[in-house]
């Protein structure tokens, strides 16, 4: 039974990649196994939910410069480090950056499939925040201007009245327009609304049209 989650395992090392590589399988994983981490950078497609476990020390490209490297590319895959030898700062440096955890070469099969299992749960609800995102996004899209502004004055606590004065129009018109934000934005409550409108800072989204 394959598991839902994908494994990037990323080391020099022949004897633990293969090892580590065949375990992953039998246990239901999808693995890909590279060699280094230009390899990976090259010929890798990011899928998602998945974890990269990344050797820390390479000798092609360290684990931090390909960490790095993921960052300009915009790929957010978690990362869990593996090393025998890294350095407190390479720790701290790592984890500033956004790894997920860090394993010490040997380290005990529990440790490691905990570790995975919860970077792949934390892929997933990344995921899934970034698909509400982008619905949000587009049923914002659909409001039309005069529905954008009395949507931003329902989000600062305005009622349709005060809306009203604001815009220049009458309360019945306001609850014709809030009626339609309401709708288009696919919530129930005006704290829905606030919350779906924080979350995906919709004030500083930059429309498509």
């Amino acid at each position: 039974m394959t598991k839902v989650g994908h494994i990037y395992l990323i080391d020099d090392d022949e004897s633990m990649r293969i090892s580590l590589s065949r375990m992953l399988r039998e246990l239901g994983y999808l693995v890909e196994d590279y060699a280094s981490a230009r390899v990976f950078i090259e010929k890798s497609v990011p899928v998602s939910p998945a974890v990269i476990l990344l050797d820390m020390q390479m000798p092609d490209m360290m684990g931090l410069d390909l960490q790095e490297q993921l960052i300009k590319m915009g790929r957010k895959t978690p990362i869990i480090f593996v090393s025998g030898q890294s350095h407190p700062h390479q720790i701290v440096q790592g984890l500033k950056k956004g790894a997920v955890d860090f394993l010490f070469k040997p380290f005990n099969l529990e440790e490691l499939l905990k570790a995975v299992a919860d970077a792949i749960d934390f892929d997933s609800r990344q995921l899934k925040r970034v698909s509400l995102d982008v619905e949000t996004k587009r049923d914002y899209e659909s409001l039309t201007p005069r529905e954008r502004e009395v949507c931003a004055w329902l989000v600062k606590g305005l009622l349709n009245k005060d809306i009203a004065v604001k815009l220049g129009t009458t309360d019945a018109t306001i609850k014709v327009h809030k009626a339609r934000v309401m709708d288009k934005m696919h919530v129930d409550s005006v704290q829905t609304l606030v919350k779906k409108y924080l979350e995906s800072d919709l004030e500083s989204h930059s429309l498509t049209k």
